[in-house]
């Protein structure tokens, strides 16, 4: 396939000119957009330059048979089949990534449509639960799919979203749609879900994003399985390492949880000090930096003193 061979050649030409410093790893995402389980049970996919929308199509949930795992449904084989062959052309020299499928409401959205899901969940609350939990039982089916395909010798995996790895199977987790639920309505439709769903993974990142999100922290943190949380403060908010943000962390820490934390605001000397607030705050074993690509320069100055100063502290912050 002359398209994988170009995906692949071009990830390495990245490679090459790129320095991999940290803790980061070069990982190579053959993604079909956010939410691609939506595709495999019926959406169709429009293509654009810099997104994937997926096409909502039902019209009533009473016409759409019970969701199943289609190994013949064009999507997912088309899927299925450069995710192998990138693997193949990648010889082990990077780590392939599993695809971003997304899991409850958030894929019935993309089916059915956010406003009319609104409606759903008060009209029709049943049939929803029940068409959540369909989801549940066809997720792992297309993850370990993927997951045999990229997954490390040692069984490791490393998951597109984030760019996060671990030991065993590696997931986000989400529910954005949550934005527009009550926290009861969370609870009833969606707490269940991921704690089944985190139960089956052995490395779990839920992503909260937005405000509007924020209200349902607390039922998140009832969900043991849950490893850690990365929180996004919308388009083009601020980065996570401002201080109006410690009233999440201080709630994920209390639960056990570890941060993924993205930093962008500012210059590097204005990273290094925001992020020294969070160490000093909630110690060096519970941190994970996410830093963009950046100048060579500014690089060795972040490395060289986080390696200075952000080891093994132990942090105020206490429960």
């Amino acid at each position: 396939m002359d398209k994988c061979r170009k995906i692949v050649g071009r990830f390495r030409n990245w490679c090459q000119n790129t320095e991999i410093l940290g803790e980061s790893f070069p990982n190579l995402s053959v993604d079909f957009g956010p939410g691609s389980i939506a595709a495999y049970l019926g959406c169709e996919i429009t293509w654009q330059e810099r997104t994937v929308w997926f096409n909502e199509f039902v019209e009533d949930w009473a016409d759409i048979p019970a969701f199943e795992f289609n190994p013949d449904n064009k999507w997912y084989k088309k899927h299925i089949e450069v995710v192998k062959k990138c693997a193949e052309l990648a010889r082990g020299d990077f780590v392939m990534t599993i695809p971003d499928l997304m899991e409850n409401l958030d894929v019935l959205v993309s089916m059915r449509g956010a406003q009319n899901m609104i409606f759903d969940l008060i009209d029709e609350p049943e049939i929803i639960e029940e068409r959540i939990r369909q989801v549940n039982d066809v997720y792992f089916n297309y993850y370990d799919s993927f997951y045999d395909i990229i997954k490390m010798p040692d069984n490791s995996s490393a998951f597109t979203v984030f760019s996060i790895w671990g030991p065993g199977k590696t997931a986000k987790l989400q529910c954005d749609f949550s934005a527009l639920m009550s926290p009861q309505q969370f609870r009833d439709f969606v707490q269940d879900s991921l704690r089944q769903q985190a139960r089956k993974l052995d490395n779990v990142l839920y992503h909260l994003d937005g405000p509007d999100a924020i209200k349902h922290v607390d039922a998140l943190m009832e969900i043991e399985e849950i490893d850690a949380l990365q929180w996004t403060s919308g388009d083009h908010g601020p980065d996570g390492t401002l201080e109006d943000w410690y009233e999440i962390y201080d709630k994920a820490r209390a639960a056990g949880k570890s941060l993924w934390i993205k930093v962008y605001s500012g210059t590097v000397d204005d990273w290094i000090a925001n992020c020294e607030r969070l160490v000093k705050r909630y110690g060096s074993d519970c941190l994970y930096f996410y830093f963009n690509p950046m100048p060579m320069a500014d690089a060795r100055k972040l490395l060289d003193y986080a390696e200075k100063n952000w080891s093994n502290i132990k942090g105020d912050f206490r429960v």
